[in-house]
């Protein structure tokens, strides 16, 4: 699972993009219990959940037409160097490498199959400070039409690993990052779209003790159940929300090692 000692590659940020800040606020206090502490003014309204303290997720608003969605970001030691490998590896710049105040340097792109993404090279802030414990983020997970082109991409711009792993109905290819034993560096995965999805996309999974009171909790909140709790053999159970302004997202309640 996710760490916070983060090597090249792995998840080390992630945001929202939301249309109204204080209702996704109200309604991750009430799912995950997050406290939502707001910056300066001079970062436009963005601001940091937090549990116990710790900073676990953050938000900002959402540049317009655009659709409300996290953003999964990658650790990077060159956001100039990623850049170029983006575009080498057919993708697209959404956001060009930018110094934010010295806590760090981020980038934004697209994937050549569409899906968005992001990097961050640390300076001040090396990226979140909880991971893989209740209510933070414990696994990012790529849904793409051809998930071979996809490790390809981002075996090249990160080095990073993978390892096919049967599911029901398909193939999964266990992600992980290039140095270190392969499966205590696992992030995340990468798995063919889903039938009704149509974009690509990766979807940051968030620990919780209990999928099914949670998943009621965000249904009773205003947001949307994509996909109910489900027991997945050797992994947990999961389920799929979305937020009030259409986020996704997912949850896990992972299977104790072993089992």
């Amino acid at each position: 699972m996710l760490g916070t000692d983060y090597r090249t590659g792995s998840p080390n940020w992630i945001d929202l993009g939301s249309p109204d800040i204080p209702r996704a606020a109200a309604f991750y206090r009430a799912v995950f219990g997050w406290e939502f502490h707001l910056l300066g003014p001079e970062t436009g309204g963005y601001g940091f959940f937090q549990v116990d303290g710790k900073t676990v997720a953050a938000v900002g608003q959402l540049d317009p037409g655009a659709t409300s969605a996290w953003t999964v970001y990658f650790r990077t030691d060159d956001a100039e160097a990623a850049t170029r490998g983006v575009r080498d590896g057919g993708g697209a710049v959404r956001v060009e490498p930018m110094d934010v105040m010295g806590e760090g340097w981020l980038a934004q792109y697209t994937d050549q199959q569409g899906a968005d993404f992001a990097v961050w090279q640390p300076g001040r802030t090396p990226g979140l400070e909880l991971t893989s414990a209740d209510n933070a983020l414990c696994w990012v997970e790529l849904h793409v039409p051809d998930p071979m082109a996809a490790l390809a991409f981002y075996g090249a711009l990160f080095g990073m690993r993978s390892q096919a792993m049967e599911a029901p109905g398909m193939t999964y290819q266990v992600l992980s990052t290039a140095a270190g034993d392969q499966e205590d560096g696992s992030f995340g995965g990468v798995a063919p779209l889903m039938e009704g999805e149509r974009d690509a996309r990766w979807v940051p999974y968030f620990a919780v003790a209990d999928v099914d009171a949670v998943v009621s909790t965000a249904r009773t909140s205003g947001g949307t159940v994509l996909m109910p709790g489900a027991d997945v053999p050797d992994v947990g159970r999961i389920a799929w929300l979305a937020d009030p302004s259409g986020a996704v997202f997912a949850l896990l309640k992972a299977a104790p090692r072993g089992e």
